[in-house]
This record gives C-alpha cells, sequence and structure tokens, in this order.
C-alpha cells in the first residue's frame, strides 16, 4: 500500500483527567510522601499501558478500513473502465442496428411494431410493417445482443453503485477510528506526564532488552532466504520512530514494520496484525526461528518479529522507537512463519 502518515494526536478532555490527577493528589496527602514507585505511579502506568492497548486494536482497524478503501478504489476504477468499455459497445451495437435499435432503446424496450403503431404516423404502418418483418428477421440476434448488453450495463452501474457506498463507509471507519487513536494517545501522554521524571524513566525501560547493534543476537537460523532478509530490513528500522498508522520508511506502527521489512524480502503481507497472524503456518512457540511472525493478545493487536535468542523486534508505541524486546513481553497469541 506504501502509505506514510505522520498523523500528531489531538487533545483530550482535560477535565476528566484533572478530576483523575485531584483524586491521585488527595489520596497522596491523605498517606503521606509515597516513594515513586507507590500504588498511584503503579496505576498510572498500569492505565497508560492499558490506554496504549486500546490504541494499538484502535490503530489495527484504522488500518483494516483504510486497506479496504484503498481496495475499493482500484476496485471502482476497474468498474468504471469496465463500464465504459460496456457502453461503447453498446453504442457500436445500436450503430450497426440503425433505426430499429435506436427506437428500441429510446422506448425502453417497447416492441418495435408497438413503437410504429403508436408513432406520430401510425397510417404508414401497413405500408411498412412488411420491411419491419424482414429486419426484425434479419436483425433478431443482434437486438438479442442489445439487450443483454443493456442488462450488463445497468448491474456493472450497481455494483460500482455498491463499491462507491461501500467506500463512503469506510471512509468513516477510518475517520472515527483515527479520533479514538489520537484520544487513547493523547491520555497516555498526559498521564505519563503526570509521572516524576524518574517514574517515567523506569516506564521507558520497563520489560526492555537492549540489545540494538550487538553481534551474534541470533541463538537460531532462519528458516530461508527470504526469513533472513525481512530479518535484516527489521534491524535496519531499529531506532525509527513508532509512527501509528505507517509502514515505513520513516517510521513504523507494528504491524507497518511487518509489512515493510516482507517487502524488502519480496513478499506481500496483509496490512493488518490480525490478518499478519494468518499470512502463513504457525508454529509453536517453542519452533520459533528468526523472521517468524509473534502476535500478541487474544485481539492478534500487536505483532513483533522473532530475532532469535528470545527476542523480538518491534515497533512498541509512541516515544518508544522501533527495538529489541524480550518475546514474552505480553501474552503471546500466535507464531507464524511466513
Amino acid at each position: 500500500m506504501g502509505f506514510h502518515r505522520r498523523l500528531a494526536p489531538t487533545g483530550l478532555d482535560r477535565g476528566a483527567f484533572g478530576v483523575a490527577v485531584c483524586v491521585m493528589s488527595a489520596a497522596t496527602a491523605a498517606l503521606g510522601a509515597l516513594p515513586a514507585s507507590a500504588a498511584p505511579q503503579d496505576e498510572t502506568r498500569a492505565e497508560v499501558d492499558r490506554l496504549y492497548a486500546q490504541a494499538e486494536k484502535a490503530t489495527e482497524a484504522y488500518n483494516r478500513a483504510d486497506e479496504r478503501g484503498d481496495a475499493l478504489r482500484e476496485q471502482i476504477g476497474e468498474a468504471r473502465d469496465g463500464i465504459a468499455r460496456q457502453q461503447d459497445r453498446v453504442n457500436t451495437m445500436r450503430d450497426a442496428l440503425g433505426s430499429l435499435a435506436g427506437a428500441q432503446y429510446r422506448s425502453g424496450g417497447l416492441d418495435p411494431s408497438l413503437a410504429l403503431l403508436f408513432s406520430a404516423a401510425p397510417d404508414d404502418y401497413l405500408d411498412r410493417a412488411s420491411a419491419l418483418d424482414r429486419i426484425s428477421s434479419r436483425q433478431a440476434g443482434e437486438l438479442r445482443n442489445l439487450r443483454a448488453a443493456l442488462r450488463d450495463l445497468a448491474q456493472e452501474r450497481e455494483e460500482a453503485d455498491g463499491k462507491l457506498a461501500e467506500l463512503e463507509r469506510s471512509r468513516k471507519a477510518v475517520a472515527r477510528n483515527k479520533r479514538v487513536v489520537e484520544a487513547k494517545l493523547a491520555r497516555a501522554r498526559q498521564l505519563l506526564d503526570s509521572l516524576p521524571y524518574a517514574d517515567r524513566a523506569a516506564y521507558g525501560r520497563a520489560s526492555r532488552s537492549i540489545r540494538a547493534g550487538l553481534p551474534g543476537l541470533d541463538g537460531s537460523v532462519a528458516p530461508s532466504s527470504r526469513a533472513a532478509a525481512a530479518v535484516a530490513a527489521a534491524r535496519s528500522a531499529l531506532g525509527r520512530p513508532y509512527v501509528w498508522g505507517s509502514n515505513g520508511p520513516g517510521g513504523f506502527d507494528c504491524s507497518g514494520l511487518m509489512q515493510w521489512s516482507y517487502a524488502h524480502a519480496g513478499v506481500g503481507l496483509p496490512r493488518t496484525s490480525q490478518a499478519q497472524r494468518y499470512a502463513g503456518r504457525q508454529v509453536p512457540l517453542s519452533q520459533a526461528r528468526p523472521g517468524d511472525l509473534v502476535t500478541y493478545r487474544s485481539d492478534a493487536s500487536h505483532v513483533g518479529m522473532y530475532v532469535g535468542d528470545g527476542q523480538v523486534i518491534h515497533a512498541p508505541h509512541p516515544g518508544a522507537p522501533v527495538r529489541y524486546d524480550p518475546v514474552g513481553m505480553m501474552p503471546i497469541a500466535s507464531v507464524t512463519r511466513v
């Protein structure tokens, strides 16, 4: 698909957040001075995790609707080309049939003899009836073909109208999920900013195993040359920012990174993590090899690439660049060998 987006999060309901801060402040005052790792900060970090998970789910829904929109736009273009070709065919057949076909087309399918009978000069009917019979006998097949062509044209136009309506629904879904993502990310950012600096730094380090640039990372061999090429591409993206809705090259969301990496190996992956889950053969985690796709959570709303030695490369969330993390950083849904 190759689209690149850098969409800045919008604002959110500051009133709701203010209430949350007031509640936390009151609790702190009631309990006395609390260390940075105390319950309110833990709850805030847990809420940030929850918001990021919800935003990622909405991001994949956004990607799915946007991918469907791209497919529909292509189909609509093809349908319009088909309609134009069919219209040319109808016009050619009408020209070949001459005045008889033209009269039938203009009269909406009325029988030609009845059209003559109700014409402006019905007195000429008997004189022209024999000629009409000769024309109908000679061109009956052409008339049937014209009728069939007109039916096909009407059906193609109806199908195109249906695709246009579906495209409009897809556009609305894209906009709706965009608003959800931006609101979740903005709220998560506010909550993180409410934490002391030490807690924000600790959150950034949580679950990480920094291995970027270290030689000999893999503890196993990729099962194919394309998997090895995909791993190499994913490694080349280390340090690039998380950009939701983007599949590179300047930034990535989780499934965008997988799609981009495998594109460098000549493999076309679907756009969403849920679809990538079924883009190959599923294997047990114990048999994971470099290049395998690891999806997370029961809804497969996050995906990373296994690179060996118990590590994945993935695009975690806003503010966290593409990086290595332990494969068990969150509940695993599946491991897929492309």
